[in-house]
């Protein structure tokens, strides 16, 4: 895996009738290039922007796409980039396209083509909200972690590369989007035990049906539950997390994505504001986060990822943890940005 210093935007782009249940969604940003996947009925294309410099790209047909190369020219002829969309297919839940990179391998889902999972190639860290449920582990009890919204498990990897004794139960809904993540996104090596014990077990079903629940409880619960763009929207009602909250053992905690202002993953091009961090009340515009102070008052955390990492809010419930403590107890960049977690207010 390669973190990319130049890497992508991915635009929602509507691609007819949607049938989804999407687990998790963000539009993925780091900084001046971007690249927008659209899928009409019969065709991928991709649009390549550097700077004001504008650059076309070739259309393939999706009912053959697996492994077919989608070339990249700019208008001048200057240049020319190599992309692969190595399947493109509709499931009973999801629009799903997988397309591959020189630096990184990307899970586009639903009608937005927002990008559910990312592996880069020489380096695990993806500078974006998933990277945050990997810091999870160190501020609960000992015991299993539920990632609800697998997707193509890139908090899986994470989060068994740090602490490889975990045991993880995952959950997604769609058997064919598990099928594509095992085929190209190393799903089945997380089905393995590692030296250390830890394991990913994977479960097909609905994240949020009494089936979930186990016995004694889970230690942390992740919550990454999109569909069509938007959080579910069970997500924004208290009886949801009051649910979940039963779910937790003593001292358990969750962790949430909860997208934008309005639920949705929201990015827009340029750098990172102070406004766009953890440092205001802005989490009150964010109806999922409010819900969740409601079913535990005065024990939610959150946080704003950067405006050029995403800019989703996460939560946090539990009460805040010492964030020296946590800081020493991760590794990398959540060294840093478990810092920026900070209490919500009361709210009426």
């Amino acid at each position: 895996m390669a973190l990319l210093t130049n890497s992508l935007l991915l635009l929602p782009q509507q691609l007819g009738p949607s049938r989804t249940q999407s687990p998790a969604t963000i539009h993925f940003n780091h900084s001046q290039r971007c690249h927008r996947f659209c899928r009409a009925t019969s065709s991928v294309s991709l649009w390549f922007c550097n700077g004001k410099r504008k650059v076309k790209s070739l259309k393939t047909k999706a009912s053959k796409a697996d492994k077919q190369e989608v070339k990249l020219e700019e208008k001048k002829g200057e240049e020319e980039e190599e992309f692969q969309v190595l399947t493109a297919m509709k499931s009973s839940y999801n629009d799903i396209v997988i397309v591959d990179t020189p630096k990184s391998r990307m899970l586009l889902l639903d009608s937005s083509q927002n990008v559910h999972s990312i592996v880069y190639k020489h380096q695990k860290w993806t500078a974006s909200y998933w990277d945050e449920f990997a810091s999870l582990p160190a501020i609960v009890p000992e015991g299993p972690i539920a990632i609800l919204g697998l997707g193509g498990g890139t908090a899986a990897h994470l989060m068994l590369d740090l602490w490889p004794s975990l045991q993880l139960e995952g959950w997604e809904i769609d058997q064919i989007l598990i099928d594509k993540a095992r085929e190209y996104f190393g799903l089945s090596d997380l089905e393995k035990p590692t030296q250390a014990g830890g394991i990913l077990n994977v479960h097909i079903g609905d994240a949020l049906s009494p089936s979930v629940n186990i016995s004694g409880g889970y230690a942390g619960i992740v919550i990454d539950l999109f569909s069509d763009g938007k959080v579910l929207p069970q997500l924004q009602e208290v009886t949801t997390w009051l649910e979940l909250k039963d779910q937790l053992m003593p001292n358990g905690r969750l962790m949430v994505n909860c997208g934008g202002v309005d639920g949705a993953s929201d990015v827009r091009d340029g750098t990172a504001h102070p406004k766009n961090t953890s440092s205001d009340d802005s989490w009150l515009q964010n109806s999922t986060i409010k819900a969740l102070s409601k079913a535990f008052p005065g024990q939610v955390s959150w946080k704003k990822m950067p405006q050029t990492f995403g800019e989703n809010y996460l939560a946090l419930t539990g009460p805040l943890p010492e964030l020296t403590s946590w800081s020493a107890a991760v590794t990398g960049p959540l060294t840093a940005s478990v810092n920026l977690w900070r209490p919500c207010e009361p709210c009426c």
